[in-house]
């Protein structure tokens, strides 16, 4: 029972833009609401980063390569979380996971491959 399910990942030239989305389909919207969620993102052989952040209350936090680039958003009648990718580089490479948490729940999408060549 899946319940963040990520799409828009993509190959595509550097310089490029995608807009990946996160969907909470069987959450009720209030559910959405309590939610911290976020970005990650995992390059071959590196560790897990946090890209971006957007907390309950809607206080965004962004890593610093990503910082001017990256927009994170939510819309809660879609259920929905965005991360907006402009002038992806090659280093954005990687699988991009979103998460949900509550001080009682944690919920991991499956990923999606961002693969940006230069």
């Amino acid at each position: 029972q899946e319940q963040l399910v990520e799409s828009g990942g993509g190959l595509v030239q550097a310089g490029s833009s995608l807009r990946l989305s996160c969907r909470a389909s069987r959450m009720i919207t209030s559910t959405f609401w309590q939610q911290n969620m976020g970005w990650y993102r995992q390059a071959p052989g590196k560790q897990r980063e946090m890209v971006a952040t957007i907390s309950r209350s809607g206080s965004i936090d962004y890593a610093e390569s990503v910082n001017g680039r990256f927009t994170i958003s939510r819309d809660a009648s879609r259920k929905t979380m965005y991360l907006q990718m402009n002038n992806l580089k090659p280093e954005d490479t990687g699988i991009y996971t979103c998460n949900a948490f509550t001080a009682q729940t944690n919920y991991w999408g499956q990923g999606t491959q961002v693969t940006v060549s230069s």
